[in-house]
């Protein structure tokens, strides 16, 4: 009997306060609780900027990819059409002047083409970094709802700029990119326009 009423008391202990209940009553926990909430909010937004940035620099490369096919197949008609009309060797001797043409608009879409792509690479790293930053931080608010004031301040914080500033991933180096071989690909299409402008007005 003395043990049972001994054990009365423990199992009429009050319970614990819940964590969010704890952090509440804990001002420096309660405003870094709103901090990271905000921050959260903040990265989010960062993050659908950086989605929209995107899709309409791919909506800018897919125009140039068309505005080049559409620009060297009515140079190939009109010059078709002229060579007809003019005589042989005045057309074979001016076509330096359509060729070079050719060329400096080719080189201007390629270079254009390279920069947007560019442009794309850089803004989807943001975007990657930004949702590494998301996912550190919701971990952190987790874990900080999940403790309460068991949550070690210095310790979480300290941890959270390690993982940002150590944030390596070991990526393989690769000499060649898909931008690599687009604007190969490219080169080698004024070259083939090059190559037909001057069979189209000399043969």
């Amino acid at each position: 009997m003395a043990d049972d009423q001994g054990t009365k008391p423990s199992i009429m202990e009050p319970k614990p306060p819940h964590p969010l209940h704890q952090i509440a009553e804990t001002p420096t926990h309660k405003l870094l609780l709103k901090q990271w909430l905000k921050e959260e909010e903040l990265i989010l937004n960062r993050i659908a900027l950086k989605e929209t940035q995107i899709d309409s620099v791919r909506k800018e490369i897919t125009q140039l990819y068309m505005f080049f096919f559409v620009f060297h197949s009515i140079a190939l008609i009109l010059l078709f059409n002229a060579s007809s009309n003019d005589p042989f060797e005045k057309s074979c001797r001016r076509s330096w002047i359509p060729s070079l043409c050719t060329l400096l608009c080719s080189l201007v879409l390629i270079w254009a083409v390279r920069y947007k792509s560019d442009v794309e690479s850089h803004l989807e790293k943001l975007l990657e970094r930004e949702k590494e930053d998301g996912k550190l931080l919701a971990k952190c608010v987790e874990e900080l709802k999940k403790k309460g004031v068991e949550f070690d301040l210095l310790k979480e914080v300290d941890a959270l700029r390690r993982a940002k500033s150590l944030r390596v991933e070991a990526k393989a180096v690769k000499k060649w990119s898909a931008r690599d071989f687009v604007t190969l690909f490219f080169f080698s299409v004024s070259c083939l326009v090059l190559a037909l402008t001057r069979i189209i007005l000399c043969n």
